[in-house]
């Protein structure tokens, strides 16, 4: 089990038993970070909040925190 963590790590070690905060490249390239808390369901990712499924491609995540200011990835 990974601890909490500020540091961002890839998505291929994100659990799926948590709310994370993910990164993900936009259209032009841009790595940016997603403004919804998702988690993991099998290969998918999902709106946390709404439990819906994310179109996305997330580069690598965080435990999220809804108090943490928004930072870079």
């Amino acid at each position: 089990m990974l601890s909490v963590s500020t540091e961002w790590l890839p998505t291929s070690m994100a659990p799926s038993d948590r709310d994370l905060e993910i990164c993900v490249l936009d259209y032009d390239g841009i790595v940016h970070t997603f403004q919804l808390a998702c988690h993991r369901d099998g290969p998918d990712w999902v709106d946390a909040r709404g439990q819906r499924h994310a179109d996305i491609q997330p580069t690598h995540w965080r435990n999220w925190n809804e108090f943490r200011s928004s930072t870079r990835c």
